[in-house]
């Protein structure tokens, strides 16, 4: 069972201020793996003001120095994949291959993004006989959440240490162990007191402290839309710059002209990989009404696919993160029901055999409205909901009929065709044909998924303030 009861915090491994524990569950299972402490105010104190004193030095460091440790901290990152990997498995219930596979992995390969983009990066630039210079915005105040543990921090970590800011990270208490061993990691490459600290706790507590706190500079948020708007109001005290990452609805346009098969598996996959707790799962797939059983027949087949199963042996699929998601995806899926939208696949109830876990039937619903709740809410599981439509146009319409602008997807054997219908779609964060991530272009949302960027060089500049020097260079 683990045991992790102390906070990193000014370079070394501290108790908390006032002892209280946690006790972490395992959602495959639904027993206690182990516990961790629970800060409060006065712990994010403590953390705050070492990154403020790391800050003043941390934040003149060359880019070279900071090459050096992030060069450190992938090699030590490496190293300990396998173990991240089995710690995923465990507190998040993500099954093997995935857990030890893309959910630690691309960890690391935000670390080797950061490098390359600093290697090329120009922190100053002359404009006549002015300069400007972007400088490290200070201390950056990280809560991260439980469905992509690693990859969240690390998305944000990386960039801001490459720029020159110190942190102090909040990790989902609900999946915890991760982040541990990340600060482990850091610790281990050489990060200097203060740079990166590592607070535990509720957010109601300890993220609400980080996002108010006076001496924080930027907090940057992964979560759902509540919580953004939530710190976004703490944040708005102290006028410190806030990017959110949020929630999403996104959008599947399966035109006429696309490889149908092709469309709807990567779309199904798409959904039910992670147990659907993905931002920008595409959770609304809109097919031409005229091939709606065409489509229904794939969609039945790849969905039934993925069975879920122990994250621990060849499952495909885990379980979702806790009794409460349970329940929430459960209502939801009753709610689609009563409405009409008819069942392809799954249901309500957990899958046979799999009674002592969070595991949800993997789910498909066709002939959905618009307007239900299944295709108005982020139901983070595995459900998917198939809209039709009968003109290009209403697809398009119908995409950008949501709350959300995080992801959108297009599907169409004519790359003109599929890039026209993307040029309308309200998103951030477009896949054409069932194109990859790519963690060299930014991402983000537009209306309620949030603001700001990450990956790629945009994700620097979150963390930079502009400097004017006039008269820098005066004329001869």
């Amino acid at each position: 069972m683990r045991q992790y009861m102390k906070f990193y915090i000014d370079g070394a491994w501290v108790d908390p201020v006032t002892p209280k524990s946690l006790d972490v569950i395992n959602p495959a299972t639904a027993q206690v793996s182990g516990h961790i402490s629970l800060g409060s105010a006065a712990d994010v104190d403590k953390a705050v003001n070492a990154a403020a004193r790391a800050f003043k030095s941390w934040s003149r460091t060359s880019k070279q120095q900071r090459l050096a440790l992030l060069h450190r901290i992938i090699e030590e990152f490496t190293r300990r994949v396998p173990e991240l990997g089995d710690a995923i498995m465990e507190e998040m219930g993500a099954p093997k291959w995935l857990a030890h596979g893309t959910q630690a992995g691309i960890g690391v390969n935000h670390f080797k993004t950061a490098v390359s983009i600093l290697e090329k990066f120009e922190f100053e630039e002359d404009r006549g006989t002015s300069r400007v210079v972007r400088e490290p915005i200070g201390v950056c105040g990280f809560i991260t959440p439980w469905n992509w543990p690693i990859h969240q921090i690390c998305a944000k970590v990386a960039p801001a240490l490459a720029t020159g800011c110190t942190v102090v990270l909040k990790p989902s208490e609900i999946a915890p162990f991760s982040a541990q061993i990340f600060a482990e990691i850091l610790h281990a490459a050489g990060v200097p007191p203060g740079v990166f600290n590592l607070v535990q706790g509720e957010g109601p507590v300890v993220g609400q402290a980080i996002a108010e706190h006076p001496n924080v500079d930027m907090v940057s948020i992964t979560g759902s839309t509540r919580a953004g708007i939530q710190v976004a109001q703490a944040a708005a005290r102290t006028v410190k710059r806030v990017c959110q990452e949020l929630g999403g609805k996104s959008p599947n346009i399966i035109l006429e002209d696309a490889d149908i098969k092709a469309a709807v598996t990567g779309g199904i996959n798409g959904v039910m990989m992670n147990s659907g707790q993905s931002c920008r799962a595409p959770t609304r797939m809109l097919v031409p009404n005229k091939l709606m059983d065409e489509v229904c027949t794939i969609a039945k087949e790849v969905a039934e696919s993925w069975q879920p199963g122990d994250p621990a042996a060849d499952s495909r699929m885990g379980p979702v993160i806790s009794a409460s998601q349970w329940q929430k995806i459960q209502a939801l899926i009753a709610s689609g029901v009563n409405a009409g939208a008819k069942l392809v696949t799954g249901g309500l109830g957990k899958p046979e055999g799999l009674e002592q876990g969070y595991f949800v039937k993997p789910t498909v619903f066709r002939d959905v409205k618009n307007s239900m709740e299944i295709a108005r809410e982020e139901i983070f599981g595995p459900v998917l909901s198939i809209i039709g439509y009968d003109t290009e146009e209403e697809a398009i319409e119908l995409a950008n009929d949501t709350d959300y602008g995080l992801g959108g997807y297009v599907h169409s054997k004519n790359i003109d065709h599929a890039r026209a219908v993307a040029a309308q779609i309200r998103a951030g964060y477009i896949s054409l044909n069932n194109a990859g991530m790519d963690l060299n272009v930014p991402f983000g949302g537009y209306k309620q998924s949030g603001n700001g960027r990450e990956f790629g060089d945009q994700a620097f500049g979150e963390f930079l303030e502009y400097k004017s020097l006039l008269g820098f260079s005066p004329a001869a």
